[in-house]
Parts: structure tokens; C-alpha cells; sequence
């Protein structure tokens, strides 16, 4: 079984910036791996994902939020930047292995507020 550990969650003010990692317990072939986040009241989305070497991010967050990831190691980061209080939301890591199995993490707070 694979856990997905997150760290990097926290309080910022608006216009900060804030990164967020994700480790797996241990290695495997991941064919995606990215970050989701749900705010209250609302469903989960997608904030940004790697397929294969791609990278994918939602309108809402592109130039602003930057995803890097090291496949061998199945580590991926979410760099966040000029954040607002419509990023505020549990942000979620997610790896799917190459065999379809979807892995997530425990998710992260993240509060941007004054």
C-alpha cells in the first residue's frame, strides 16, 4: 500500500506565496501525478497535473502555480504564488500508478487571508 505524505499547508496573506510537497511512502511507476483541492462547499478539482512529461493546470491558477516533480523519487511540488482568498481550500496530492490505482493524500490546509 502507498501513502501519499503532504506538507507545506499554512496561513498566507494575499499576494504571498506558499509551496506544497507530496512523498510517497514508497517508489513506484506513476503515470500521473499532480495536486487537487476542494474548497467548502464545493467539489474537488484538478489545480494541476503531470501526464507523463505535461504538465496541466487549471485556468484558475496558470501563471500563477507552477508543478515539479521527480518521477524516480515520486515527489511532486505545487510552487503557489500572487495567491487569493479563492485559493483557500484543502489541497490534495494525488499519484496514479501505471496499473489505474489512484493514491491521494491526507490533504493540506491552505488559508490565504489577512
Amino acid at each position: 500500500q502507498v501513502q501519499l505524505v503532504e506538507s507545506g499547508g499554512g496561513l498566507v496573506p494575499p499576494g504571498g506565496s506558499l509551496t506544497l510537497s507530496c512523498a510517497a511512502s514508497r517508489r513506484f511507476v506513476a503515470l500521473n501525478m499532480g495536486w487537487y483541492r476542494q474548497a467548502p462547499g464545493n467539489q474537488r478539482e484538478l489545480v494541476g497535473i503531470f501526464r507523463g512529461s505535461s504538465a496541466d493546470y487549471a485556468d484558475s491558477v496558470k501563471g500563477r502555480f507552477t508543478l515539479s516533480r521527480d518521477f524516480a523519487k515520486n515527489t511532486v511540488s505545487l510552487q503557489m504564488s500572487s495567491l487569493n482568498t479563492d485559493d483557500t481550500a484543502v489541497y490534495y496530492c494525488n499519484m496514479k500508478s501505471v496499473g489505474g490505482t489512484n493514491y491521494w493524500g491526507q490533504g493540506t490546509q491552505v488559508t490565504v487571508s489577512t
